[in-house]
């Protein structure tokens, strides 16, 4: 219990500091930045319930007001704005993620994580974006995924990110990774 209470604030932590990370604003107003590798790793890493309960704690905190997001971002103004679907769809990203990397136990944790993060990370994630962004800025589905289009390689990158990740320190120290 203690164990995962503690790791369940450091991936927390792992997300606002890859937040961090120089940041730009392309297109609509949704920065570019690493926290979407965090949201993966969350999954891939602690699995479907603690990698949603990282990402739940991580979210809690923005909405307190703490500068975590992107661009030093936070507060309940940004649950309204044009990356709303995006932290409205962390947590069941994590989820999907966590889930199918521990469920895929016969494949190589490194594909099962990659896909579980390509999966949760990029495919559910997008849907709650594009959600968002026809809601926030008024945009037809068309006109979302278009903006939101030239996102999808680096998160693609991302993604296998987590699973090279997600292999490589469940090499260096099994009992880490709580998906196996």
């Amino acid at each position: 219990m203690e164990r995962s209470l503690t790791l369940v604030a450091l991936f927390a932590a792992l997300i606002a500091v890859l937040g961090l990370f120089p940041s730009f604003m392309l297109f609509g107003g949704v920065p570019i930045s690493a926290q979407s590798l965090g949201v993966m790793l969350c999954g891939t890493v602690l699995g479907a319930r603690r990698g949603t309960l990282a990402v739940g704690l991580f979210l809690l905190l923005v909405a307190l007001g703490l500068p975590l997001l992107a661009g030093g971002r936070g507060g309940l103004g940004v649950f309204v704005g044009p990356t709303a679907g995006f932290l409205v769809g962390f947590p069941v990203a994590a989820f999907v993620a966590g889930w199918i990397t521990e469920h895929w136990r016969g494949v190589d944790l490194g594909i099962a994580a990659g896909a579980g993060a390509l999966i949760g990370g990029v495919g559910v994630l997008y849907v709650f974006g594009v959600a968002g962004m026809m809601l926030a800025a008024g945009l037809s589905a068309g006109q979302a995924l278009a903006t939101l289009g030239a996102f999808i390689p680096g998160d693609i990158i991302k993604a296998v990110a987590a699973g090279l990740v997600t292999r490589a320190l469940f090499r260096a120290r099994p009992s880490a990774v709580l998906t196996r």
